[in-house]
């Protein structure tokens, strides 16, 4: 555990009344009666009779000071008072009665990181209706989006896997499975869209299964994230399960979950066929096999953000095979070397080994770390000794990221994650992938365990490393919001730089002048494109539900009236860009399914009241696909 003390005051509870000051009688009657003076006194006659004098002396000076005044008009009284706060200790009875006085008790102060921040939703704080109000008007905005991005992909790519949405058509780049259909499917159902959600499970009932037979290769970690952990979330919310039952459209969660169960049974293949726990990258869904990626390396990330959707599938089809085929992935992984808990992002599914020194917590690494605690999580049993080694692995792992790569930035101390490309021992780097955003929220996450920080410290449930772990998801979030406040659109770039004491670049500014941290953050221009990405938001939701700070959805606001401002496409749909730097950004013809899946789902929870999909009953997979945890034993 670091050493360090905790980021600021907030985090230790103060009770203001252990520092109160003790009264003038209360000090002199204790002295006297535990003190030296008390036996000197009564040890002696002339020290009696000395002590007799002090006492009627005070007396006599009190009842002279309240005995003189009378009647007086307001305004004499207006006079004494100003005469008497503005004198010195001249007069004998108002220096005994300023001195006797009792000091006044001052109520609670917050630290000044407490202190409410002026900004929207500040101004209006008094009236706790219009603040709601205000929110459910910025909820309904995001729906809007939501329909506006599905009847773009309803009208041009209805069936295919993206949108293309300057040129109007849809293209297969995820292996053919209609994946926009599925990611958005569980979003229509949590936003009470039931058009939506009528065509999407229409069309997953009539289409998908004959697509998961015939089609070719896919990704196993994308298919996962994306098709079976929005199939698993469609049949929990539709009812499934003892499920949430929230729309009654679309097919019943039956039908959703006999297509997961085929499609799993496919991409068990990958964990079949492989030499170790390692499973391969790709699988040929027609006929059930699978291959390694090209170059034979597997992402850690990939194989290690597959266990919460099989352990789900396991748990309501009552067939553990799945489950235990990709748990014993980080079973094996348990038993690796780590560098202070920290992995390499590549690992082999032909020795079981981990290949490289690249550190990060950007691509091909984040999720590794994210599911360790949300696995945990899952099993709804903090003591399970079948899951609590994740646990102690996540534990490990925050302690190596803020030993090893975390960093301030200068001039303005930005706190940020860099990476270590050469392993520990070579040198630090300053880059910050947009991906690694979602680590504040998990952070966070695993501090409180989905609770709320006041309940947490409340019940007394937070130890010094979970306060430390809670302030640097503070921080963390800062960071990814200010790398969407330094550029011109308002958007963040997909990898950012920090300007350190080892590392600067001249001329690569985010294009915002007036922010005062554009000297901070680099912005090299192959990095400039944004891709509608999740992470940050999904950050600012998880924030916002524990801290309940209400800059959280400040900041989120402003994020997504920048995606309308410079990414909507009025025929319908949402673009990526090339530059976030320049207005107005050059577009790209492309929306991401994560757009839909996740980023306008995380808004609209964030706007959202904390009772839909609480954080201390559902764990999002790294698709944002809510999964309820406690599963069956």
């Amino acid at each position: 555990m670091s050493k360090s003390l905790p980021y600021s005051i907030k985090d230790v509870d103060y009770d203001n009344a252990k520092f109160r000051h003790r009264s003038f009688s209360k000090v002199v009657t204790q002295n006297l009666l535990t003190g030296n003076l008390k036996r000197d006194c009564v040890s002696c006659s002339t020290g009696k009779f000395l002590f007799l004098i002090l006492i009627f002396g005070v007396a006599y000076l009190v009842l002279a000071h309240s005995s003189s005044g009378g009647v007086v008009s307001n305004d004499q009284t207006i006079v004494n008072r100003v005469s008497y706060a503005n004198s010195s200790f001249v007069d004998g009875a108002g220096k005994i009665k300023r001195f006797w006085r009792r000091p006044p008790r001052l109520p609670p102060r917050l630290s000044p990181d407490e202190k409410v921040s002026s900004n929207g939703a500040g101004q209006v704080l008094g009236n706790p209706d219009v603040v709601r109000s205000m929110w459910i008007a910025r909820q309904q905005k995001v729906k809007e989006a939501f329909l506006h991005a599905w009847s773009g992909y309803k009208k041009f790519a209805m069936g295919r896997d993206e949108l293309m949405p300057l040129s109007r058509q849809g293209v297969d780049g995820l292996g053919g499975l209609g994946a926009t259909v599925v990611d958005a499917l569980d979003t229509a159902m949590i936003m009470g869209l039931d058009e939506v959600v009528a065509e999407a499970g229409s069309w997953v009932a009539e289409h998908l299964s004959e697509r998961i037979r015939t089609k070719g290769q896919v990704n196993l970690f994308e298919t996962t994230i994306r098709v079976l952990g929005g199939l698993l979330s469609a049949y929990h919310l539709s009812g499934g399960e003892n499920g949430m039952n929230i729309t009654q459209a679309g097919p019943k969660p039956e039908v959703y979950l006999a297509t997961a169960k085929d499609l799993a049974d496919r991409l068990l293949s990958a964990f079949t066929t492989s030499p170790t726990a390692i499973p391969f990258s790709d699988v040929i869904l027609h006929d059930k096999s699978a291959h390694p990626a090209p170059g034979g390396l597997s992402s850690t990330s990939e194989v290690s953000t597959v266990q919460l959707e099989f352990n789900y599938l396991s748990s309501v089809s009552g067939d553990q095979k799945y489950g235990l085929e990709a748990m014993k992935v980080m079973e094996h992984m348990k038993t690796l070397p780590k560098f202070e808990g920290l992995v390499p992002i590549y690992i082999s599914p032909h020795s079981g080994e981990f290949n490289g020194e690249n550190i990060r917590l950007g691509s091909r690494g984040d999720s590794y770390y994210e599911y360790l605690i949300k696995v945990w999580l899952q099993s709804g049993d903090s003591s399970n000794s079948n899951t609590s080694y994740l646990y102690e692995m996540y534990k490990e792992a925050m302690n190596g990221v803020r030993h090893r790569l975390v960093k301030k930035s200068i001039p303005n101390g930005l706190v940020f994650v860099g990476e270590l490309p050469y392993g520990l021992n070579g040198a630090f780097s300053s880059k910050m992938d947009h991906l690694v955003c979602f680590l504040p929220g998990t952070l966070a996450l695993g501090a409180t365990k989905g609770l709320t920080k006041k309940h947490a410290m409340t019940n007394n449930m937070l130890n010094f490393e979970d306060l430390e772990n809670l302030k640097l998801a503070e921080d963390l979030t800062k960071t990814c919001f200010e790398m969407y406040a330094v550029t011109s659109t308002g958007l963040a770039p997909e990898i950012a730089y920090f300007h350190t004491e080892d590392f600067s670049e001249e001329g690569h500014d985010g294009g915002n002048k007036s922010s005062e941290l554009v000297n901070d953050i680099i912005i090299r221009p192959a990095d400039r494109h944004n891709l509608l990405r999740p992470e940050t938001v999904e950050s600012l939701f998880v924030l916002y539900r524990i801290t309940e700070d209400p800059k959280y959805r400040e900041w989120g606001w402003q994020i997504f009236d920048a995606f309308e401002k410079h990414t909507k496409v009025d025929t319908g749909g949402y673009c990526s860009l090339d530059d976030v730097t320049s207005v107005p950004p050059h577009r790209r013809d492309k929306m991401e399914t994560f757009f839909l899946g996740e980023t306008l789902k995380y808004l609209y929870l964030l706007f959202s009241d904390s009772s839909l999909i609480p954080l201390d009953k559902f764990v999002f997979n790294t698709e944002a696909h809510p999964i309820p945890i406690n599963l069956k034993k």
